[in-house]
């Protein structure tokens, strides 16, 4: 089967190496506006071969979208139209109501699944791409009613291949739940960051004091803008919903502390605490 990925980043480039992996003989052609990601994904064995947008995508029987969604929403209208009208178009987007929109009066909507994998790091580039990215990962599946059965089951199948969990959602739900349990910690993650850089002007006492918690917090405001710019502005209205909970719970926070209300303060810690039981419920049925 010939696979056009389109953005040979992060995720584009791991979905290709785990494609190689476990499906071997499958060519990807490659496709990225960067001539030196382009390259580098060539040296890496990333894509098989670097093709135009256009050609990719009348040559492959499977498309994947693996662009940031700004760029993704101009993209998919185009390959709907040059693609062949038994080939299969995917992506691989954080956001899906606003893909649903533009693609819904398409006379190939039927061929497209909308698919959004929870996996990822806070590097990008071709050099950040490895083959287990997604390995036990979830995959969402979006508005699956609209597409092809057998578009569906062959884009289940090849994510399923790479061990990954498979769970459906109409997109503006979709959207909704994102924006609390992912584009929220990356909000805080960048906030905190831009802060500790604003108020603690030593470098070196940020090296010397950063510990654990800290790295692991603002791990992710090393996430590239380009990506997550684009995504809160798609997913505004939702993204401003999470922001208005966590804001009024961190005045919640402050309000207790200016108080020095501590039991106040350990009951909301005891609350929050029940998270650890929730993810490490989902962590033991992933093993399982």
């Amino acid at each position: 089967m010939n696979v056009c990925v389109i953005g040979l980043g992060l995720l584009g480039g791991s979905f290709s190496l785990a494609l190689k992996k476990e499906r071997g003989d499958d060519v990807v052609l490659g496709v990225d506006i960067s001539p030196d990601n382009a390259t580098k994904a060539r040296e890496l064995g990333i894509a098989d071969e670097i093709v135009s947008f256009e050609e990719g995508v009348q040559k492959a029987d499977l498309i994947v979208l693996a662009t940031p969604v700004n760029v993704m929403i101009h993209q998919i209208v185009k390959a709907l139209d040059l693609m062949r009208s038994d080939a299969i178009l995917t992506d691989l987007g954080s956001t899906k109501e606003i893909l649903a929109t533009v693609v819904q009066d398409h006379p190939k909507r039927n061929r497209y699944v909308a698919a959004h994998p929870i996996a990822g790091t806070e590097n990008s580039g071709p050099e950040a791409a490895f083959a287990s990215l997604m390995h036990h990962k979830m995959m969402i599946i979006c508005d699956r009613e609209l597409s092809d059965p057998d578009a569906v089951n062959e884009v289940e199948g090849i994510f399923k291949s790479f061990e990954m969990k498979i769970a459906h959602m109409n997109a503006k739900e979709h959207d909704r739940h994102i924006a609390f349990v992912s584009h929220l910690s990356h909000i805080t993650s960048f906030v905190l960051g831009a802060t500790v850089l604003d108020k603690e002007k030593d470098e070196r006492s940020i090296f010397a004091m950063a510990g654990s918690g800290f790295s692991s917090t603002v791990r992710l405001a090393k996430s590239s803008p380009d990506m997550w710019a684009p995504i809160f502005s798609q997913n505004k209205n939702n993204v401003l919903t999470a922001l208005d909970a966590y804001i009024s719970k961190l005045e919640y926070f402050r309000k207790i502390i200016t108080e020095d209300d501590e039991r106040a303060s350990y009951e909301l810690m005891q609350h929050a605490n029940e998270i650890r039981r929730i993810l490490h419920g989902i962590s033991k049925e992933e093993t399982e």
